[in-house]
């Protein structure tokens, strides 16, 4: 018996899933590079922030892709057939890119934290638990990755828990954050059907992108919880940071779709971590006596951008 069937690995659940996830990843990147060239197009006069923080989020899945090529590079070329580099630690961009992925995800997760906080008006407690969630599933990334380096291939059953600790983080601060969107959402409702209409769309679209992250990172963590010690677990890892930028430039693409509207090229956008103003805007009332009996009954603030005084927006929201 070889060494690799003695420790349950195969070229299917080494090679295979390394190619496999190379290949996902890939284009899964190549989507990533479609969305941060149609941002650029698209709103060409948005806020420094933005632009930066697309141009950081394409940085780092560049160099995570690269991690990525290398990785099967060297398992399956360098090293074809040789059950010897199983006896080794891990190609040294295995380990990083594990940090690399996490790095990203915590960007993202950051700033879907700080729509939480707007749309909640301020709250602390919802606010504080998913930036908790998304900083100790970090540091417990930054552990493993240091972890790794001392430990071969076949022993890493031995770093399951804490892999295990972060991607259950990942899923569950997911979770909460879809579910804290549609709920602080929801509260907003003012009974006007454009403005309802537009915050429902917002909902589906949160859970949406909350729930192929939450699947993705699910998938990593059975998958390596059943069979740590080979390559299929890496495979569905590969994709997940790269599903976060995604998820991220698909939100900043769609600002003023997901509102009937075109792009701004006539206009520009304030950054979204500062979105939703403390302000109501309403339109010009039809019936000024009926407007004036309800100016003594307390209202829901919730921030209109509009194109013009007749039609009210929600707030650029992402």
């Amino acid at each position: 018996m070889d060494l690799g069937s003695a420790v349950g690995i195969s070229i299917g659940n080494t090679i295979g899933a390394t190619i496999i996830g190379w290949g996902s990843s890939s284009l899964i990147f190549g989507m990533l590079c479609i969305q941060v060239w149609t941002y650029y197009q698209r709103y060409p006069n948005d806020h420094i922030t933005y632009k930066l923080l697309v141009a950081a989020l394409w940085t780092l899945e560049a160099v995570h892709q690269a991690f990525v090529g290398h990785i099967a590079w060297f398992y399956i070329v360098e090293n074809l057939g040789s059950a010897i580099v199983l006896l080794h630690p891990p190609v040294w961009t295995l380990s990083f890119q594990t940090l690399l992925g996490s790095f990203v995800g915590t960007i993202v997760k950051m700033c879907f934290a700080m729509r939480v906080w707007k749309f909640s008006k301020g709250n602390y407690l919802v606010t504080g638990l998913i930036m908790g969630m998304t900083l100790a599933q970090f540091a417990t990334a930054i552990v493993y990755t240091i972890r790794s380096f001392s430990l071969r291939l076949v022993q890493a059953d031995q770093i399951k828990t804490l892999g295990s600790i972060a991607l259950s983080l990942g899923v569950v601060t997911d979770v909460i954050t879809a579910a804290s969107l549609s709920y602080f959402l929801h509260k907003m409702r003012t009974g006007y059907k454009r403005s309802d209409t537009l915050i429902n769309r917002l909902i589906i679209y949160s859970v949406n992108t909350g729930l192929i992250t939450s699947v993705f990172s699910a998938a990593v963590l059975v998958s390596y919880n059943l069979m740590p010690s080979n390559l299929i677990f890496i495979s569905f890892y590969f994709s997940l940071s790269k599903l976060y930028a995604n998820s991220c430039l698909a939100t900043l693409n769609t600002r003023r779709f997901v509102q009937g509207r075109g792009t701004d090229h006539e206009e520009a956008t304030i950054p979204t971590f500062l979105m939703v103003a403390n302000t109501f805007t309403r339109p010009r009332s039809l019936h000024p006596q009926r407007e004036q009996r309800q100016l003594d009954v307390p209202q829901q603030k919730v921030s209109f951008a509009s194109d013009s005084d007749k039609i009210p927006q929600f707030a650029q929201a992402w």
